[in-house]
């Protein structure tokens, strides 16, 4: 993989004054970029319904298959609140600067079976780094039976991609709760972004940590439920299925859409300003909307989050008056869905035409460069 660069002269005027302004606004309000008590309280309320769902499952004698399998898939909307209001935050290091909150931070995250090592490098590094750009960013890496880029070779059958994405979707934290980590761990020492040693040490955490989440949630169930194992097995997945289906879709509709360009670059330095580069590809949807904010940890403002990763989740609706009036300043699209449901429908619209064509011509006037 190249190891790209941006160019530090372009646009810097305004990678500049946004940064400013930004700083301009903790400043004023003598606000701290971490989480405050009202995040405390988020992260007690998503863990808590998370393991009271378990309780219930495990204790409450129910017996009954359909409200079974209800709590279960309850279970795996918890894991994805987890994952977007509690770890995201924590592996991003914007959580918090006092070391022993963060170690307690780690409770919540190991509930949902995750190795943070693997995850910063994947998400942390290459995402946000490289955002939307082919072979770098692995969020947008076809694996052949999607067609995620104008960029990538297009199959027949990628015309009715928009038809049996959501399948696909399904399948994401199966995946990563299988095999997903140790690919990924061998892929990156071989491109040498972990070391030998770190490697090993990574290696044992994913085995510890699957061995714990696996007996926790499904070796426990099958004791403890009066339903067969095969049931359980089913419950179990029907959990992962909801957590995968919910965190493909909140991360997806923010940087496969019509708005937001894929790029193929060949030479080391990129010829743009990395601030504007976050922009080109990241969408906003539903701002404003209160619940969203809330239960999605703010990631419906992706753009301040890819703009400011290192700033708690609770500070991106204000952020985001800040980042659009500085882009209008400016001259610089930002991006902006009104609704989830817009985004959601623009996103399968974006498959479904990168499904029907070789090229889109997805690239305003604006010269980025």
């Amino acid at each position: 993989m190249i190891k790209y660069k941006f160019s530090k002269n372009i646009n810097k005027e305004f990678s500049k004054a946004l940064r400013l302004n930004v700083n301009a606004y903790f400043k004023d309000n003598k606000l701290s970029r971490q989480a405050d008590s009202g995040m405390m309280l988020k992260v007690f309320l998503v863990t808590a319904f998370y393991l009271g769902i378990f309780t219930v499952i495990l204790f409450a004698g129910i017996s009954n298959v359909a409200i079974l399998f209800l709590l279960w898939m309850l279970l795996g909307a918890g894991q994805a609140l987890i994952g977007t209001c509690v770890m995201h935050d924590v592996l991003h290091g914007s959580f918090s600067n006092k070391k022993w909150v963060n170690r307690l931070m780690q409770i919540p995250i190991a509930l949902i079976g995750v190795e943070p090592s693997i995850w910063k490098i994947q998400h942390n590094v290459l995402h946000h780094t490289y955002t939307n750009i082919e072979n770098a960013d692995e969020d947008i890496a076809s694996r052949y039976v999607l067609r995620l880029t104008e960029n990538q070779p297009r199959k027949w059958f990628h015309s009715y991609q928009h038809w049996y994405v959501t399948f696909f979707y399904s399948l994401l934290t199966i995946i990563w709760m299988t095999a997903k980590d140790f690919i990924k761990l061998f892929k990156y020492y071989r491109a040498e972004l972990v070391t030998k040693k770190q490697t090993a040490g990574i290696f044992l955490n994913i085995v510890f940590r699957r061995a714990v989440y696996y007996g926790l949630f499904l070796v426990l169930p099958i004791q403890m439920l009066d339903v067969s194992a095969g049931m359980v097995v089913l419950m179990f997945v029907s959990m992962l299925v909801v957590s995968g289906l919910s965190l493909s879709i909140i991360f997806q509709t923010a940087h496969v859409v019509q708005d937001c360009v894929a790029l193929q670059e060949d030479e080391e330095l990129i010829k743009r300003n990395w601030y504007v580069h976050q922009l080109m590809t990241t969408s906003n949807y539903a701002p404003g909307n209160k619940w969203v904010t809330y239960l999605f940890g703010a990631l419906n403002y992706q753009v301040e989050h890819h703009l400011f990763p290192n700033i708690s989740h609770i500070h991106y609706p204000e952020l985001s008056k800040i980042v659009q009036a500085t882009a209008k300043e400016y001259g610089i699209p930002y991006n902006s869905k009104p609704t989830f449901g817009a985004a959601i429908k623009n996103h399968y619209q974006h498959l479904k035409s990168l499904g029907k064509n070789d090229s889109l011509a997805v690239i305003s006037n604006f010269t980025y460069s």
